[in-house]
């Protein structure tokens, strides 16, 4: 039981890492463009940011969860990511009824973007390891796994 509560917290604090890093690149369209949307993009952005983290984080404890950040390759990781961003962006076609040619459009997009999140999210972590560690010694001494 111990076991699933940590990987939920990891899996929520995945979700509110992307939420933040998504809800900011939400801000570019009004930034660059000055485009004024009903919904706002970093709300919009931001919550399918934390979807998306929590499931790449769910994906990634169920294919991944018994390796160790520095066992792990970031193309690997972000193809995992990009594996959740497919299927996020086929839940959300199929729930916001698009026809094919916007589903086409929305797939790559999502994938893209979850797996910069999912490589920047390995990155992140094994500089943090990296700096928890007082001698730089490879994380795997401490067994810092994900999840």
């Amino acid at each position: 039981m111990q076991r699933w509560l940590r990987r939920g917290r990891a899996a929520i604090a995945m979700g509110f890492t992307w939420a933040i890093a998504w809800g900011v690149v939400g801000l570019v369209p009004r930034w660059v463009f000055g485009f004024n949307a009903d919904a706002p993009f970093p709300i919009v952005f931001g919550i399918f940011g934390f979807i998306s983290g929590v499931m790449f984080s769910g994906l990634l404890a169920l294919t991944e969860g018994r390796r160790t950040f520095d066992q792990m390759s970031i193309p690997r990781f972000a193809g995992w990511g990009a594996l959740g961003g497919v299927a996020l962006s086929l839940v959300f076609a199929k729930a916001a009824s698009f026809d094919l040619r916007i589903a086409i459009a929305v797939i790559p997009t999502f994938a893209l973007a979850c797996a910069a999140s999912a490589a920047g999210s390995l990155a992140l972590a094994r500089k943090a390891a990296l700096r928890e560690l007082p001698d730089g010694a490879p994380a795997t001494e401490r067994g810092h796994r994900f999840g």
